[in-house]
């Protein structure tokens, strides 16, 4: 096996055969939340694309710093599956299929749900306190990003993605995740950009928040090895018999 290979293995090696196992066996019905969210993003698109629907999904499902705080509070669950009007939903619809797919079946469905949803909340709050602070300060922004849309699916796509790669120790994907972001933020500078980071800053705290747990304490959904720091290098097992392992 040559040097890449070994490399991808280390990295990736725990969260391909977790996914490879619950999919092969359960199929579609591993990722039911998954496959709903994908279908939502689309309809919503679809419904917002229309001259009639437009108008519904802003009062329902778009949030903006500009917005009463409760109201937005409200609609943030539903922003999270309301794609930019300004990229192609396709991108979106990909996202959501493959890192949430990965999220529900590592993670179970309701961390998923929690962790998705915390970091939409977490750029929402944060585009508030942002413009409070103004563009005098580091972490300020401009008053005219009161008035722009949250970044929907994307803030909760990132947060999955770098709490996933860092749980299941694949460190440099995480890394790379969270340099992405920065870099998107030092060259665009805009208002998703920064809730992309308030993002994986909610990460960071789930992640310091969340302690493993034993195996036989587990339950739910979540696969079986979730919470454990993966074993990278062989395991030795008494016996005769001895062969390497991923979890």
């Amino acid at each position: 096996m040559n040097a890449l290979a070994r490399w991808a293995r280390c990295e990736w090696g725990l969260l391909y055969v977790t996914v490879r196992e619950a999919l092969v066996a359960r199929g579609r019905r591993a990722v039911p939340l998954t496959l709903g969210a994908v279908v939502l993003t689309a309809v919503v698109q679809i419904v917002q694309n229309q001259s009639w629907g437009f108008g519904l999904v802003q009062d329902i499902g778009s949030v903006r710093a500009a917005d009463p705080l409760v109201p937005a509070l409200l609609r943030t669950p539903l922003s999270l599956f309301v794609p930019a009007l300004d990229l192609p939903v396709w991108g979106a619809l990909a996202q959501i299929l493959l890192v949430f797919g990965v999220a529900e079946i590592c993670l179970g469905r309701w961390r998923t749900l929690t962790i998705a949803y915390a970091a939409t909340l977490a750029g929402t709050l944060y585009a508030r306190l942002g413009i409070r602070l103004g563009l005098d300060h580091p972490l300020g922004l401009p008053a005219s990003d009161a008035h722009v849309v949250d970044t929907g699916p994307s803030a909760a796509v990132v947060a999955l993605a770098a709490y996933l790669t860092w749980r299941f120790g694949a460190h440099l994907t995480a890394a790379a995740v969270v340099a992405a972001i920065a870099l998107e933020v030092l060259l665009k500078n805009n208002l998703a950009g920064k809730e992309h980071l308030a993002a994986i800053a909610a990460t960071a705290a789930l992640l310091a928040l969340s302690t493993p747990r034993p195996r036989h304490q587990r339950g739910g959904n979540a696969a079986p090895g979730v919470g454990l720091p993966p074993i990278q290098s062989g395991n030795l097992r008494r016996g005769p018999a001895r062969r390497r392992s991923w979890r």
